[in-house]
């Protein structure tokens, strides 16, 4: 590989707006090249060629569209036409060019700017595939990145079927891994530490190491990689190209920039307004006790599609996910105690709607990309301006607009500022949504799911012409008009909850029910004895109505039981309705149940002997 001389050229390019690059014209303001007497000769549409009089000019041999542009073999132009990438991004635009000439690079870009291929299609152009070896590293901060990076080369080397990609990761079997890079591999991708590991023992072979990519160094850095990600660089051959692209640079990631990097190439791409606009940003204040119901409110009138809610400790993700679940929304979490595989199977339920709601922390969902996220929630505020920008980034992707809401407690209210010099544009206020606004959300959703239905039926012909006929049955029998079985069937579609919110306005004393809610009011059912304010399992509150028998179960919050839980497996073993089952009130260590009174022995001894979520039930009659 081509290796760029040391003579303290350096090339600058700050990108702003694709159009600059694309009409090959670049004003001093956004675009500068310092290369010394050799710029003035460059022709105007490869502004970012190296100053290299040996170098071959790529863009005046291949056609001027494109990706072709760059010189790329038909392999990797029909991988590329295949999954839909027609023109390159500002950073492929920029970046490309350097890197094939084997320069050393720094790129300044946020996520979602397109420079993972910025990187990974000149690697590919330039492999050896005879040699199976490793010849690419690229380290990254997270094991979901390391992933992403990993299918993306995958999926740009479809039609290259020598060349393999290895990822290597943390939390994975450590022997498969070194199977696959025994099988041998070109591209290697992976996190710092687990990189370490195979390289002490002697299980990833870098002699013949070509190049090597940092990918989010910012992110190493905060998360204290950048000492493992150094002993890497010192371990590797002396002639070798290194690529770092980072979203901010900091001064210890511009001291490993100068100190192993030769003469690089350097390339910043600014947020173009439009991008940012596609995110419209909000916050609103609300005290620390009343976020739960505040977020089951927000939910309720903003979510849509898909939704992402950032909390800052393992601990809050499991007890915001429980509090919807337990609201009917299917909820799945990201945090640093999920295995890799269950990881990797929530990501995947997210991207085809199995999922609707990921509660994560910054780590968990460090380099996560699904399309279909419509809003972000910062349910608690992040520790800098960085991780704010890389979380509302997980929405607005793919030319979509997208909502982020930020949760604020008085106190932090100082940190707003800050925020909107990161973004740079304001963040406006917003009311915790009302009882009107949640109810015109439910009839809108309503109306949609209606016509959804009946634009798309999920039924056979032969099961429509049954359900015809059941209509035209139950018409004749109850000389009802179609409007009244109308009604009746959307009111038989509610399944007993109420369609609209009532009474108090005050979201501190009222929580909305969310869609397929199974958690009654006060007076008929379900209680989280937690937002009572019982969070230790002291006696329950109110005695059982006259007709019913309070029980005790020996599962609790820290069993993660669910009303649902317990209403599915009593309901089975006893057969009782669902409705006939009172209040349930769950504690850290034990729940109480409300029971018809006169329970049969023999029911009650089954009882005993049922489990739930694989745990005993243990249930006992209260006493007192």
């Amino acid at each position: 590989m081509h290796q760029p001389s040391n003579d303290g050229t350096l090339s600058c390019a700050v990108v702003s707006d694709p159009s600059v690059l694309e009409a090959g014209v670049a004003s001093s303001a956004e675009t500068a090249t310092s290369l010394p007497g050799s710029s003035e000769d460059l022709p105007a549409t490869t502004p970012h060629a190296a100053a290299d009089p040996t170098a071959t000019d790529v863009s005046s041999a291949a056609p001027a569209s494109g990706f072709a542009r760059f010189g790329f073999g038909a392999e990797i132009l029909k991988a590329l036409a295949a999954i839909g990438y027609s023109e390159p991004s500002p950073i492929q635009q920029a970046a490309i060019p350097e890197l094939l000439l084997g320069r050393d690079l720094v790129g300044q870009a946020q996520t979602g700017t397109g420079k993972t291929a910025a990187f990974a299609l000149p690697m590919l152009a330039s492999l050896d595939p005879d040699q199976r070896t490793p010849q690419v590293l690229v380290l990254a901060p997270t094991r979901e990145l390391a992933l992403q990076v990993a299918a993306a080369f995958n999926s740009y080397a479809t039609e290259l079927p020598r060349v393999r990609t290895v990822a290597v990761y943390g939390g994975a079997d450590f022997r498969d891994q070194i199977h696959q890079l025994k099988r041998g591999a070109q591209i290697v991708v992976g996190t710092p530490g687990r990189v370490m590991d195979h390289m002490r023992q002697g299980t990833l072979d870098l002699s013949g190491l070509r190049a090597l990519v940092l990918d989010e160094a910012d992110e190493m850095l905060r998360m204290g990689f950048i000492d493992d990600v150094e002993w890497v660089l010192s371990q590797l051959p002396e002639q070798r190209q290194v690529v770092l692209f980072s979203a901010t640079m900091p001064s210890e990631i511009r001291r490993i920039s100068q100190q192993y990097l030769n003469s690089p190439a350097e390339i910043t791409i600014r947020t173009k307004a439009a991008d940012a606009s596609r995110i419209r940003q909000r916050y609103l204040v609300v005290q620390g006790p009343h976020k739960l119901p505040a977020l089951e409110r927000v939910l309720e009138s903003e979510g849509g599609e898909g939704v992402i809610i950032f909390a800052r400790t393992k601990a809050i993700t499991l007890t915001v996910a429980e509090s919807l679940e337990a609201h009917g929304y299917d909820v799945a979490v990201l945090n640093g105690d999920v295995p890799q595989a269950q990881r990797e199977r929530t990501i995947e339920r997210l991207k085809s709607g199995q999922v609707d709601v990921l509660v994560a922390t910054d780590v968990a969902a460090r380099g996560l990309d699904v399309d279909r996220i419509g809003l972000v929630i910062n349910y608690d505020i992040p520790f800098d301006s960085e991780a704010y920008v890389h979380r509302i980034g997980r929405t607005g992707r793919a030319g979509r607009s997208g909502e982020a809401i930020l949760f604020l407690t008085p106190r932090e209210r100082r940190f707003l500022g800050g925020l909107e010099r990161a973004v740079g544009k304001p963040i406006e206020p917003m009311e915790v949504p009302s009882n009107a606004t949640i109810n015109q959300h439910r009839l809108d959703r309503l109306r949609q799911r209606l016509t959804t239905a009946h634009q798309q039926s999920g039924c056979s012909s032969e099961e429509r012409a049954l359900l015809s006929e059941i209509l035209q049955r139950v018409a004749q029998e109850q000389t009802c008009s179609p409007e009244q079985l109308a009604l009746a069937a959307l009111e038989l579609s509610l399944a007993g909850k109420p369609l609209l919110l009532q009474g108090n306005d005050d979201f501190t004393q009222v929580r909305p029910q969310g869609p397929g809610r199974d958690s009654r009011d006060r007076d008929g059912g379900f209680v989280d004895s937690r937002r009572r304010g019982n969070p230790r399992g002291e006696r329950p509150q109110g005695p059982p109505d006259e007709s019913m028998e309070r029980f005790r179960v020996e599962l609790g919050w820290r069993d993660r039981i669910k009303p649902g839980n317990l209403v599915g497996a009593i309901a089975n073993e006893t057969g009782l309705n669902g409705k006939s089952i009172g209040r349930i009130q769950i504690f850290d260590t034990h729940s109480t149940v409300d029971l018809p009174k006169g329970m049969p022995d023999d029911v009650f001894q089954s009882l005993r002997q049922l489990r739930v979520l694989n745990k005993p039930l243990q249930i006992s009659r209260c006493r007192g």
